[in-house]
């Protein structure tokens, strides 16, 4: 769509009075009254413009933060993870022949859930979860391939506004430098999940027969209904945003917005949610991250599979339950010490192209031999080194594309809908006449792989580019795009 000169001039019109109303504001809070503005001090200020948190109250703030907000987004996130890949343990208590499943049968189960993904809606958070336990707690009820199809399709469309929203609800409450260590602490629920889901499974399996009902359909109960009480609790604890907040006080509620407001690069007065989709749609980086999203997700792949394949290995079914847990663990582990660092050094690019560089050989292995103890390493490496991306890559999208609330949430909803759509065609790649060697597919994942490592270095020279032309255009500007 072309611009007229009128257009283009009015447009940076807009972007200069919005840049000077920013530095008036940092101004104001660098030589002002903070404590009457409730702004934080901001004594340590990086390349960037983000400052360090060395203000008693804006500490104080974030801790409260931490204790209401991330407890119950970690629980929702685990059970958001143990509802959807419980069919992953399943399979492994006779689902598929419990079911008649046959051929790629299985793997269409799996990708079906992530169709639904691809829709964006907008209710309560924890209306939706407390859906998506109902849905998965039904599923124990599914008798062939038909059932589970439905079942899994609708499970994905309620589970479909969870991540976005709970992304979108950190990024309104945490800084740059902050968000992508509450983004590991969100993704722990992932990853412990998925390390300590196939012990759960084993044990829940020991009730097969018992009143009738396999293991794998009690599995889907329990689950369930755990996962049903975490909703309920979401509904009393969730935020809307800082100004609205009632666990904060007044003056916490204008602390927790107007640190958020400093932080912003580019910030625009908010719009409505219509023009919100109109910058994000017509904003390259939002498709750049994109890419780089859905390349990192179809990278991971192997997640619903990773049972199958250590099964492979040649242990028994507990015995290979028993082994998906450490390289969850250990993921969990390294995506909060990456995540970390991140944030403390404000940098994004290289925790991306090294982590996928480590990946990327834990990839290779598997292709180069079919040692065990070097396949269980290779399994160490991709799974360890993966997930804390995510948290890295979703926190730089969130900062690059923050310029109003709407954008931002628009933004989000594109990256993770379009993103996820990769869980759609991957699990084609991971076919049972593949096993126990999947070439296929790890040939796939090294490529896909490559490509995020290749968007990540494009994205960190042209914000650097952007940066020079932001402070050739005016040399006061502190607050810069972070790469």
């Amino acid at each position: 769509m072309s611009q007229t000169p009128d257009t283009i001039s009015d447009t940076k019109t807009k972007d200069h009075e919005a840049t000077q109303n920013h530095i008036m504001l940092v101004d104001t809070i660098q030589h002002g009254d903070v404590e009457n503005l409730k702004l934080p001090v901001m004594d340590k200020v990086d390349k960037f413009g983000a400052h360090a948190k060395t203000d008693p109250r804006e500490i104080k703030l974030v801790r409260k933060l931490d204790y209401y907000i991330m407890p119950i987004l970690w629980f929702m996130y685990t059970f958001n993870y143990l509802d959807r890949n419980a069919i992953v343990n399943a399979r492994l208590n006779n689902l598929e022949a419990d079911l008649g499943l046959q051929g790629t049968q299985y793997n269409t189960c799996v990708s079906i859930l992530f169709v639904g993904y691809m829709f964006r809606i907008s209710l309560v958070m924890a209306g939706f979860g407390f859906a998506w336990s109902l849905v998965s707690l039904l599923t124990f009820l599914a008798h062939d391939y038909s059932s589970m199809m439905v079942l899994r399709f609708i499970l994905g469309i309620v589970e479909a506004p969870f991540y976005p929203g709970a992304l979108y609800i950190i990024s309104l409450f945490y800084t740059r430098k902050e968000i992508a260590f509450r983004l590991a602490i969100l993704t722990t629920g992932n990853n412990f999940s998925g390390s300590f889901a196939g012990l759960i499974a084993a044990g829940v399996f020991q009730l097969d027969k018992k009143l009738g009902l396999t293991g794998w359909q009690w599995l889907f109960i329990i689950q369930g209904v755990f996962s049903a009480l975490t909703a309920l609790m979401a509904f009393w604890l969730l935020p809307d945003n800082p100004l609205t907040t009632k666990w904060l006080t007044e003056e916490e509620r204008q602390l927790a917005h107007n640190r958020i407001l400093i932080d912003t690069t580019d910030i625009q007065e908010s719009t409505s949610v219509w023009s919100g989709l109109r910058y994000a749609a017509t904003d390259w980086r939002t498709w750049a991250m994109t890419l780089m999203y859905n390349l990192h997700v179809s990278s991971l792949g192997f997640q619903n599979f990773i049972p199958t394949v250590m099964l492979g290995l040649g242990y028994s079914r507990n015995v290979t339950l028993a082994l998906t847990c450490p390289p969850f663990f250990l993921a969990a582990i390294i995506g909060l010490i990456i995540s970390w660092t991140s944030g403390r050094w404000n940098e994004r690019t290289w925790h991306i192209v090294i982590c996928k560089g480590i990946v990327i050989i834990g990839f290779i292995i598997p292709l180069a031999t079919s040692n065990f103890a070097a396949r269980l390493f290779s399994i160490f490496l991709f799974v360890g080194f993966s997930f804390g991306i995510n948290n890295i890559l979703l926190g730089w999208s969130s900062a690059t594309l923050g310029q109003t609330n709407e954008k931002k949430s628009v933004a989000l909803a594109i990256i993770n809908m379009l993103g996820n759509l990769s869980n759609v065609y991957t699990p084609y790649l991971w076919p049972a006449s593949d096993s126990p060697h999947y070439r296929t597919a790890w040939c796939a994942s090294i490529s896909f792989a490559v490509g995020v490592i290749v968007v990540a270095l494009f994205m960190k020279y042209s914000l650097k580019a952007r940066n020079k032309r932001i402070l050739m255009n005016n040399a006061e500007v502190k607050n810069l795009y972070v790469y």
